[in-house]
């Protein structure tokens, strides 16, 4: 049972870092400290919560962390430090999320219910249910990599439904597709709503946030800029944009220079500290798990490969004196 004003998602200070180097012979023949500049943080201390019923916007520009943060609520990937708390089941609905483009509409279901946690005779049971509402028809059959990315949302957004999850987070799916189906999942998102459920929709479409959401975060460079009711944000969002429109095309480059420059530089240590300059009363203890590092750190990198290589090359000749 869904209790109203029960807290389903909260996040404190949750941030995430992705190492930018494109080639793993940099990273085994780097020195210590030497990758530090390749770092690009996507997330930068983002905390909010969210109530059970609630139906929240997520906008921002093309690189702002909407899709990081997204897929750190629903479970697929985790903060590299900060404390994400999910009360409930989550699905994520997002274009190829999960989906295998080698198999079939029908075995990417199962699939994808199974991974789930589902059993054989549960998805047995939804099995029509999700093809019929997908719509996809005669299509269900067909290798995945046939779809077009309007059909591939269909697919994903019926998978999940049918999951009948606590807490739905929907990222750029509906921004394909056809208006009718679109409409058809609003219907359906609007069912979720009135049983209490919550959910999370990402969107660049400032119209499709004002129809459906409560109340909507606007994410700016990896920051939460704005957490309040739409037509609040919304209004600051869209001054925002027209203000950056106006811009010169070398003001736009310099300043998109500067804010990458800021991701990269950005340390948990030195945000650790403002933290706590800012709320001396916060507890010591506390603060330091939130801005731990979620990660292993490794000292030396090449020594760090060498040892993999030697363990996985120790396994191989173990497993073949087994055999001999």
């Amino acid at each position: 049972m869904l209790l109203q004003n029960e807290i389903k998602v909260s996040a404190s200070y949750v941030t995430k870092k992705y190492v930018m180097n494109k080639k793993s012979r940099a990273i085994l023949f780097s020195k210590e400290g030497q990758l530090k500049n390749n770092n690009f943080w996507a997330l930068r201390g983002v905390s909010f919560e969210v109530f059970s019923g609630e139906t929240i916007g997520i906008i921002g520009t093309n690189g702002s962390g909407k899709s990081t943060l997204s897929s750190i609520i629903a479970g697929s990937t985790s903060p590299t430090s900060g404390e994400i708390i999910v009360n409930g089941k989550t699905s994520i609905i997002a274009i190829n999320s999960g989906l295998k483009s080698e198999l079939t509409g029908r075995e990417n279901i199962r699939l994808k219910c199974l991974l789930s946690g589902m059993s054989n005779k549960e998805v047995d049971r939804i099995m029509e249910d999700v093809i019929h509402f997908s719509e996809l028809d005669e299509f269900i059959d067909q290798p995945l990599k046939n779809y077009s990315s309007g059909m591939k949302s269909r697919l994903g957004f019926s998978i999940s439904i049918h999951h009948e999850p606590d807490i739905l987070v929907i990222d750029e799916a509906l921004s394909v597709g056809d208006e009718t189906f679109y409409q058809k999942c609003l219907d359906k998102m609007k069912e979720f709503k009135a049983e209490g459920k919550t959910i999370f929709f990402v969107s660049h479409s400032a119209k499709q946030i004002r129809n459906f959401c409560d109340k909507t975060m606007w994410i700016h460079e990896g920051k939460m800029k704005k957490f309040d009711t739409t037509d609040i944000v919304l209004e600051e969002y869209s001054n925002y944009t027209q203000r950056y429109k106006k811009l010169s095309k070398k003001e736009k480059i310099i300043r998109k220079k500067k804010c990458q420059t800021i991701r990269k530089e950005f340390t948990v240590e030195a945000y650790y500290e403002r933290k706590l300059i800012k709320y001396p009363d916060a507890g010591f203890e506390r603060m330091r798990h939130l801005f731990q590092e979620n990660e292993i750190k490794v000292e030396n990198n090449l020594l760090f490969y060498i040892i993999i290589i030697l363990t996985i090359f120790s396994l191989i000749l173990v497993g073949g004196s087994y055999l001999l």
